[in-house]
C-alpha cells in the first residue's frame, strides 16, 4: 500500500504508529500550533500528490480538535491527495440525535454533515448509536463502525477469574450479553434512571448468588463515571468482591478516573480508542483490517 500515507493528528502518534506498522504503510507528519490570537496553524510535511491520505484523530474533546483536523484534510486535498479518509477511534457528537426540547440543535446530524464534506470515508469503533441503526443514516460517505466486544471478551476471559459482568442498563443488554458470551461468563444489567448529565439513580439485581464472582462493570463509554461509581457503592454495601471496570471509550471527564478509583475499583481498563493511562485493550488489529478492506475496495 505504498500509495497510502497515514498521518496521525497531535495526541494520536502512538496508535498511528501501531496502525502504520500493522497495515504496512508510511507515516507522514502534521504541524499544528496556535497563533497568539488563538487561531490554528496547520502544515503538512512531504509531497502528497496522488496519494491516499489516512488521517488518524480520536475525537474526544472534539471542539478543540475539529478545526485542525478539517484544515489538515483540506490542505491534503489542495496539495493533490487522491483521497482523504478519517480513522476516528472515538467518534463524538453521537448523543444529541433528536430534538428533545424546542429549538435544540440536532448536533449528531450537523457533525456528520461537516465530516462527510471533508472526508471520503470514515472508520470508527463502537459509536454510540442510541436511537440510530447505523452511521449511514447521518453520514453521506462510507462510514464503518467496528465492534470491540470480542476484544473485551478476550481480555476478561484472560485477566479475570470467575467474572460476572454488570451492564449499565437494559438498552445495553444485547451488547453486554455478547461480551459475556465471548468471555464465557454470566451477566446482569442495571436499572438506570438518569436525572441529568451528572446525576443518575440505579438499582442492581440481587447479588447473593454471585458473591464468589468478581464483578466486572462493562460499558461502551465512561465520561463522568457516575453510573459506575453509584454501582460500586451498591456492590460495596452488598459486600461483593472489589469490582473491575472495563470500558471501550474512556473519556473520563474532569476527575472521573480518580473518583472511580476512590469508589473502590480494583482495576480500570479501557481500549486505546482514546489515549489514557488505563489503556489495556488494543484496537489496532480492528482498525488495520478496516483500512486494508477500504484499500482493497478502492
Amino acid at each position: 500500500m505504498t500509495d497510502r500515507v497515514l498521518i496521525p493528528m497531535p495526541g494520536n502518534a502512538e496508535l498511528g504508529d501501531r496502525l502504520a506498522k500493522a497495515v504496512g504503510i508510511d507515516t507522514g507528519s502534521v504541524e499544528v500550533r496556535r497563533f497568539p490570537d488563538g487561531e490554528t496553524y496547520v502544515r503538512l510535511d512531504g509531497a502528497l500528490t496522488g496519494l491516499s491520505i489516512v488521517l488518524v484523530c480520536s475525537l474526544d474533546r472534539p471542539d478543540d480538535k475539529l478545526l485542525p483536523l478539517l484544515f489538515a484534510a483540506s490542505t491534503a486535498r489542495e496539495l493533490g491527495a487522491a483521497s482523504v479518509g478519517l480513522v476516528a477511534p472515538y467518534l463524538a457528537y453521537m448523543r444529541q440525535d433528536r430534538r428533545f426540547r424546542p429549538g435544540e440543535a440536532v448536533t449528531s446530524s450537523y457533525f456528520a454533515q461537516v465530516l462527510s464534506r471533508h472526508f471520503d470515508w470514515l472508520v470508527t469503533v463502537d459509536p454510540h448509536l442510541h436511537r440510530r441503526n447505523s452511521l449511514s443514516e447521518i453520514y453521506s460517505v462510507p462510514a464503518v463502525a467496528l465492534h470491540a466486544a470480542p476484544l473485551l471478551s478476550e481480555w476478561i476471559a484472560r485477566e479475570i477469574a470467575n467474572p460476572v459482568l454488570i451492564g449499565p442498563d437494559s438498552e445495553s443488554e444485547q451488547w453486554v450479553a455478547a461480551v459475556a458470551r465471548g468471555a464465557g461468563a454470566p451477566y446482569v444489567v442495571l436499572e438506570k434512571t438518569r436525572r441529568g448529565d451528572r446525576e443518575v439513580e440505579i438499582s442492581i439485581p440481587e447479588m447473593a448468588r454471585w458473591m464468589r464472582h468478581t464483578p466486572v462493570l462493562v460499558d461502551d463509554i465512561v465520561s463522568t463515571g457516575r453510573t459506575m461509581i453509584e454501582t460500586m457503592h451498591h456492590l460495596k454495601a452488598a459486600a461483593t468482591k472489589p469490582p473491575v471496570c472495563v470500558v471501550i471509550h474512556g473519556v473520563f471527564v474532569g476527575n472521573a478516573y480518580a473518583e472511580l478509583r476512590a469508589a473502590g475499583a480494583q482495576r480500570i481498563v479501557s481500549a486505546n480508542t482514546i489515549p489514557h493511562e488505563s489503556n489495556g485493550i488494543d484496537v489496532t488489529s480492528l482498525l488495520a483490517q478496516a483500512i486494508r478492506d477500504i484499500a482493497s475496495a478502492g
